[in-house]
């Protein structure tokens, strides 16, 4: 009856008939665990008739169930693995870019610095490097529209990917950031800037979120060139934000009324000066006191070691003297020098190779 239940779904949703597909395979997926064969295949067809009816609350659920049984898998080999995050990664941008929380997520998705307490590599962006670098172009376009108070650190890894993987893609926006972050060549970011217009605006899933990625890059060029200038003239700085100078000049008025820049204008000399922003007492200590305690950690590790001379680290070499500690009991060595295939050794600890040596010496 179930596999009826599943056979039945399919039939449906090959006839186009998604809302009655997506609910028979919900019940499917409620029936059988999670081990079941036929599970990846419900979940995927779920997913599918959720995006096409464009009901992106429950796509967004069935996306995350999609990515905990991709994850949870012990069964499937490293390739199928792979190919199943290909297609996550791929199908995910239908959420990602028509739900509120999807950019957020698309961001931490591929840079959150840790995919599980185990493992401190992320899944997700290998699998980016590997298979798809080129959708390198909506994670930096997720980056650019964030809020830039979240941005820091983001920015700082994006561009690191961004300079690894340039030989195997680039495009306007992932050059605009080369542009402004590596090369601090504004000019050629105001370029890349006008080319993104086009980029956008012909992209299926970009379309509907230009206006907000220009006005965020607008912003992280001004940001960046007033780090540099303390006074800026307001016909320039139109030139590289390509806006005319009344534009530009209204643009900073909103910013300063916002609260989002300390600068002042002087209409009279058509300048921006930028102001001081001292910080606070709070502030001044948590910045000095930030990194204290990693500080504190790997001094005790350091003295540690040195009280413990007994314990080889990581990449160590001495020189040890072994006893068998049965008597009678034997072993076949040699020296390495006279006899090289049996003058190797191998130490193992629970099943785990812990060091690997020569032997120099054998004491009768």
């Amino acid at each position: 009856m179930v596999n009826d239940l599943y056979a039945f779904a399919r039939y449906v949703y090959d006839c186009g008939d998604y809302s009655r597909a997506a609910t028979n395979l919900g019940l499917y997926r409620a029936l059988v665990p999670n081990n079941d064969k036929n599970m990846m295949s419900c979940l995927w067809g779920k997913l599918a008739s959720e995006i096409l009816m464009q009901r992106w609350e429950d796509a967004y659920d069935d996306l995350n169930r999609l990515k905990d049984a991709i994850e949870t898998s012990n069964s499937r080999s490293s390739l199928e693995l792979l190919h199943q995050r290909t297609w996550f990664i791929h199908w995910s941008l239908f959420v990602y870019f028509n739900h509120p929380k999807g950019r957020d997520d698309l961001v931490q998705l591929f840079l959150s610095s840790t995919s599980s307490p185990a493992n401190q590599t992320n899944l997700y962006l290998n699998t980016l490097q590997t298979t798809a670098p080129h959708l390198l172009r909506y994670l930096a376009a997720a980056v650019i529209i964030n809020p830039r108070k979240k941005n820091e650190r983001t920015l700082r890894e994006l561009v690191k990917i961004i300079q690894q993987e340039s030989y195997a893609f680039r495009d306007p926006i992932t050059e605009f950031l080369e542009c402004l972050y590596v090369h601090f060549d504004f000019d050629g970011a105001q370029k890349k800037l006008r080319d993104c217009t086009a980029v956008l605006n012909n992209d299926f899933f970009l379309v509907g979120c230009a206006e907000e990625f220009m006005e965020n890059a607008r912003l992280l060029i001004f940001e960046t060139f007033c780090r540099i200038h303390h006074c800026i003239k307001i016909d320039m700085l139109a030139e590289k934000l390509n806006m005319s100078p009344d534009e530009a000049e209204r643009w900073i008025v909103n910013l300063i009324r916002n609260a989002s820049l300390d600068a002042k204008i002087d209409s009279q000399q058509g300048t921006v000066v930028m102001g001081s922003q001292a910080l606070s007492p709070y502030q001044t200590i948590i910045e000095k006191t930030k990194n204290l305690f990693n500080r504190t950690q790997n001094l005790a590790q350091n003295s540690e070691r040195k009280r413990d001379t007994n314990i080889l680290q990581e990449n160590q070499v001495v020189i040890i003297r072994f006893e068998v500690s049965q008597s009678g009991q034997t072993i076949c060595i040699e020296t390495f020098k006279h006899f090289p295939e049996l003058g190797r050794f191998i130490l193992r600890d629970a099943g785990q190779i812990v060091g690997v040596g020569r032997v120099v010496e054998v004491i009768e």
